[in-house]
């Protein structure tokens, strides 16, 4: 038979213990503070109060057909020719507005004669070496851009320059490459992909527009 004296002593033993284990728990949760609540985004669904993650990104890809590879590498190659050539055309373009500026109030044509004669040596001597080591597709896209630069087309400019006749015999010569020296540039419709690599060139180089 179980010493009644034992016995409230195990019962004393067993309530202290349950106090010491409560009372370290209390001190436990008033030291946790800011480590007791973990802080998610929530969203309200249907009045419903829901925790909101972001999931990672998962990239699908697939294999291009023949008509995306070959549209990819048109894209390619027009954007290799722009980055080419528009230094030419800005450069270009910077010289064909400023004489146009100069003779604007020039009616004289000896005076104009020698003034272009004198500009063309400086385009002649700038752009002859890099334009002759352009590919005929190139000069296609450089006579675009320079039309961007002038608000002209070539022939335009060659023939308030040189002259009607040299115009047409340039205009010939093209036709032989596949070009159009009279080709207009339009930046909203079919030249829209030109005008938007033309930006990408201008924000890369830090171009003015």
């Amino acid at each position: 038979m179980r010493s009644p004296v034992k016995y409230h002593l195990l019962k004393l033993t067993v309530l202290v213990f349950a106090l010491m284990i409560s009372a370290q728990n209390s001190a436990v949760m008033a030291q946790s503070g800011q480590y007791d609540t973990i802080l998610v985004s929530t969203v309200i669904y249907n009045g419903d109060t829901m925790e909101a993650k972001t999931l990672s990104e998962v990239y699908i890809a697939k294999e291009l057909t023949q008509s995306q590879l070959n549209a990819l590498a048109e894209w390619t190659r027009l954007r290799n020719a722009i980055y080419v050539t528009y230094p030419y055309a800005k450069r270009a373009g910077a010289i064909l507005n400023d004489i146009n500026s100069k003779l604007s109030g020039v009616t004289e044509k000896s005076i104009r004669k020698d003034y272009i004669k004198s500009r063309e040596s400086e385009l002649r001597k700038e752009f002859t070496d890099p334009l002759t080591n352009l590919s005929v597709y190139q000069g296609r896209v450089l006579m675009k851009l320079i039309n961007r630069e002038t608000g002209n087309n070539c022939y335009g400019i060659i023939k308030e320059y040189k002259g009607g006749f040299t115009a047409r015999l340039y205009q010939t010569v093209a036709f032989f490459f596949s070009s159009n020296l009279k080709q207009p540039y339009d930046p909203t419709g079919e030249d829209a992909q030109i005008e938007k690599i033309v930006q990408e060139v201008q924000r890369m180089y830090g171009y003015g527009t």
